[in-house]
């Protein structure tokens, strides 16, 4: 079935490479980069796991990080795409944030007290039950449309734009805000230490020494709109969703398919939605997590699908932001295919002979009216997002 785009007016993101889209896009052109040991949080371990934290942001006492980032890169989308509080007021407007921790995982001190037999105060519980991610974006803008949090790991971000574009196009609201967010937290540092798939080093997605990802946090916002209020209000599309596919293979709960199974077809479905050509794709935002398996299996994917297409990862910029992953990517993506010109892979070095094919390695001039940004999760989760280009300025 064809799909009809759905145009994207505003983008807002805050993460370790910026606190808006135009500082992130500065650092990912100049190569900067500077995972440090976590900051926010202690911890006993023996060595310390660099991460990518979000420097001078303090979240409201009201509110758990995740949220009042959500709520910090929406506010930039909505400004970016001109819309007032007072015209928001006259329209349906959905909310859909993708998210992993989503401030679950902040309650070690209220349990501990708990568990310690002492009645602790309930605000921790409160500010929890407070911060639902899409929730608290619909509640600080007034949205009253459709409003959804999705949860379904590093793929999450990616799925809540694909299914708010769905809105767009069912008629079910006029604007949405959709995207990602996701903290760093004590508890998710030490889960991935365990599944040994983080790096002490800074992370070098598709690099021959790669050993593992660094965690990162952040939050990535599109606002996206229908042709009707666009039209009425003269605002210029930044870019258009093209199409998205979503495909779960199953194969293992935290390893990739070796052939990539699901994120064949999740490509697949995704260029299906407007029937546009491998080859017409400009450029691939990677997952390229700096893991050996996920990079050994996307490379192969990516090299087999797009060959001569030029990719890259942003996660040595950002680190892994887990339920932000998608969000972030899909903002870099459109703000990319925009200025027609991709970063380097940051972290990537030398040529792994295993792999497919290897990342860009300098900034690169792309021609083309397509890009295309994919993310990979847990549990065989495979999510891909086209985006096409808008307006002309």
């Amino acid at each position: 079935m064809i799909h009809w785009p759905v145009a994207i007016t505003g983008l807002g993101c805050i993460c370790a490479a910026g606190g808006t889209v135009p500082d992130c896009l500065d650092s990912l052109y100049a190569g900067r980069r500077a995972p440090v040991p976590p900051t926010r949080f202690s911890t006993s371990h023996p060595t310390a796991f660099p991460v990518f934290e979000v420097r001078d942001f303090r979240e409201p006492p009201e509110l758990l990080r995740t949220s009042a980032l959500g709520v910090q890169a929406a506010a930039e989308a909505l400004a970016d795409a001109d819309l007032s509080p007072e015209e928001l007021r006259g329209l349906r407007v959905g909310v859909c944030v993708g998210t992993t921790v989503g401030s679950a995982l902040n309650d070690e001190g209220f349990c501990r007290a708990h568990r310690a037999g002492e009645e602790p105060d309930l605000f921790p519980m409160e500010r929890i039950l407070n911060s639902n991610p899409a929730a608290a974006i619909a509640r600080a803008f007034g949205c009253t449309g459709p409003c959804q949090t999705v949860v379904n790991a590093c793929a999450s971000g990616t799925d809540a734009v694909g299914l708010a574009a769905s809105w767009i196009r069912g008629g079910i609201c006029d604007v949405a805000i959709a995207g990602g967010a996701d903290e760093l937290g004590r508890i998710t540092y030490h889960g991935f230490i365990s599944l040994m798939i983080t790096d002490d080093s800074p992370c070098k997605p598709f690099d021959r020494d790669r050993k593992g990802l660094n965690l990162g946090e952040g939050a990535g916002m599109l606002v996206l709109e229908s042709e009707q209020v666009r039209a009425r209000r003269g605002a210029r599309a930044r870019s258009f969703v093209m199409g998205y596919g979503s495909a779960c293979d199953a194969h293992h709960l935290t390893a990739p398919h070796p052939d990539g199974a699901g994120l064949r077809q999740a490509v697949a479905e995704a260029l299906a939605c407007c029937a546009v050509a491998a080859e017409r794709v400009a450029f691939v935002n990677a997952h390229g997590t700096g893991t050996p398996d996920n990079d050994r299996v996307e490379s192969r994917v990516l090299a087999e699908l797009f060959p001569g297409v030029p990719y890259h990862s942003t996660k040595g910029h950002t680190g892994h932001t887990l339920g932000a992953a998608g969000g972030i990517e899909a903002v870099f993506t459109v703000a990319c295919l925009e200025r027609g010109v991709v970063p380097a892979s940051a972290g990537f070095e030398n040529v792994d002979p295993e792999l497919a094919g290897e990342p860009l390695r300098g900034n690169r001039e792309v021609a083309g009216d397509f890009a295309l940004s994919q993310s990979l999760a847990f549990g065989g989760s495979n999510s891909v997002l086209l985006f096409g280009k808008g307006d002309a300025e």
